[in-house]
């Protein structure tokens, strides 16, 4: 499921305070995706849980948040909170017998959020013994989180949000007392906004929302001063100097985004010996040449830069937040890159760090893998194109890469970065299909139902798991449900030899023929241009709709070695 601001997804709120206030900032809030809240009835938390039949479960949910106190849910913590700790070891029981309601009611929709356990800022506890185990009530609400976090580990569709971010953004007015005995709110309107943020952002990174690549400008952006009049000696980075260690940290901030999977990108109005002089020869420079997936560094305008280079790296702009120091750039680009997210920099250097870091556009549900690796990839990426340059021909380039291609079933190992291509690949995604892990494995396990994963390699790297293929069987016939294939291996024919695989498998099926129904969204036309290029045929008065009759060969691309390890 796409989120988009027509489609509003259903949240269902379970909680034991009134939270209704909270329903009431969630729908209204204008990010995406656009939201209907509605509030389970109050009172009620574990026969919420635990009774899937109660009139609140009517709808298809799309997220279900359970936000609870801690002494709601153990009634031992209750009396802690009065000093009574008789009964300290039943609180970890009551955690467990909550996870397990939690758990129950996992698969009434997609995805579940679960604020963790805090206290109003007034309660002390027991001062400086506080944090002693078996005796204070912080040191018993960690463990509790602490538990809870360990019990829906089994889950992939329970997330745990950080309650306390929320209470520490807000401070000393979080909890009103008398709003919780008039109207058993539990904290306040300034807590439930920070609250709305954090989940509209959690309900983007488990759609694969998040943003992938950061383009930042150089002169006083990642050094001080323009190196051009300057020189690279002479910028301000590092040293004994405030400043420099605020770019410094800066640059140490952008380099962690980059473990994450987010890759970085220049488009800087400068020469470009100049800049690489500086990443060459400064020996403050955190970030390095290699930790830059691609560049424009020019002088040119940047909003032309930032739409050529995010082509080249099959990026949309969707995906994309520019930084730059100056107002005027920053303004630029919002007009003329609307779907770039531009971010207002602060004038005072000391703040770019945590500016960075308080973004929420690069909340991601899971890292795999491929993710750790991206930035190697795009290098990789680099490599190829410099060997495309050197051939004559983009033949003999294909031949030149030794690619290879491991087709594999779906399992457990790459079930997650399965689901995490599958919601995130627009572009070659022959249906757009959207399913959460759960769904996909389910979807998978039926007899009829067959999916596979493809990992590219290559004489310059491995690619990982790239492509997706689903069949559906219904008699005699194929029905491909799932054709998916990640824009960072576009062009090399890999396209190709996922197609001569459905086809060379529906041909040892034994079925008569195989059926790919296109459809259209605004991102995936460059699927329909390779069907209609594939050798799979399709009748001009019905341009969308593809067949082949499996009596005929699909030839396979000749440059691709494609190895099954299959046991379907």
């Amino acid at each position: 499921m796409q989120l988009t601001p027509n489609k509003q997804n259903k949240c269902l709120l379970v909680s034991d305070f009134n939270i209704s206030t909270f329903a009431g900032y969630l729908s209204n809030n204008n990010a995406l995706p656009s939201i209907c809240a509605e509030a389970a009835p109050f009172g009620q938390l574990f026969q919420v849980l635990l009774d899937g039949s109660m009139d609140c479960w009517r709808h298809d949910h799309e997220y279900v948040l359970v936000w609870t106190r801690p002494e709601s849910v153990s009634p031992s913590f209750d009396l802690l909170l009065n000093y009574d700790n008789s009964k300290y070891d039943k609180i970890i029981n009551e955690v467990d017998a909550f996870s397990d309601a939690l758990l129950s009611a996992k698969d009434r929709a997609q995805f579940v959020f679960v604020p963790s356990w805090v206290t109003p800022t007034y309660v002390r506890g027991l001062g400086v013994i506080d944090m002693r185990q078996r005796c204070g009530i912080q040191s018993a609400l960690m463990r509790m989180n602490l538990r809870l976090a360990e019990n829906v580990e089994k889950s992939s569709n329970i997330y745990l949000l950080n309650t306390s971010r929320w209470i520490e953004m807000v401070g000393a007015n979080a909890y009103s007392p008398k709003l919780w005995y008039l109207t058993k709110v539990a904290f306040s309107n300034a807590v439930f906004l920070q609250a709305v943020s954090d989940v509209k952002a959690a309900c983007r990174a488990v759609k694969g929302q998040s943003r992938k690549i950061v383009i930042l400008d150089m002169d006083d952006t990642i050094w001080g001063g323009t190196v051009g009049e300057v020189g690279w000696q002479n910028v301000v980075l590092g040293g004994h100097d405030h400043v420099g260690e605020a770019f410094v940290d800066f640059q140490k901030a952008l380099k962690s985004l980059t473990q994450r999977g987010i890759i970085l990108a220049i488009v800087s109005k400068n020469d470009e010996k100049n800049v690489f002089e500086v990443f060459d020869n400064h020996s403050e420079m955190i970030l390095e040449k290699k930790d830059f997936a691609g560049w424009r560094i020019n002088w040119q305008d940047k909003a032309k830069n930032i739409a050529e280079l995010l082509e080249e790296l099959r990026l949309g702009p969707q995906s994309a937040v520019f930084i730059d120091n100056s107002p005027h750039e920053r303004a630029l680009i919002k007009n003329s890159l609307p779907d770039v997210f531009v971010p207002e920099w602060p004038l005072d250097v000391t703040l770019y760090k945590s500016s960075l870091l308080a973004l929420d556009c690069f909340d991601t549900a899971f890292i795999s893998n491929e993710d750790q690796s991206r930035v190697r990839m795009y290098a990789e990426e680099r490599d190829r194109e410099s060997l495309r340059f050197e051939i004559p021909s983009i033949e003999e380039w294909l031949k030149k890469l030794n690619i290879r291609v491991l087709a594999s079933d779906l399992n457990d190992d790459n079930l997650q970065r399965a689901a995490q291509l599958l919601n995130k690949t627009n572009q070659m995604n022959l249906r757009t299909r959207r399913m959460s892990e759960k769904e996909l494995k389910m979807w998978a396990d039926n007899e009829n139902n067959f999916f596979w994963v493809f990992r590219v390699m290559d004489q310059f790297g491995d690619s990982g798991i790239s492509g997706l293929a689903g069949l559906k069987i219904e008699r005699d016939q194929a029905i491909v449900t799932d054709y998916v294939l990640s824009c960072r291996v576009l062009g090399r024919h890999v396209e190709n030899a996922i197609a001569f695989f459905i086809c060379d498998y529906a041909q040892k099926l034994k079925l008569r023929k195989i059926i790919a129904e296109y459809a259209e969204t605004e991102k995936n036309k460059p699927c329909l241009d390779f069907f209609k290029k594939s050798g799979l045929e399709y009748e001009e008065s019905k341009p969308s709709s593809f067949f082949w009759n499996t009596n005929r060969a699909f030839l396979p691309p000749e440059h691709i070695e494609l190895v099954y390890n299959t046991v379907n």
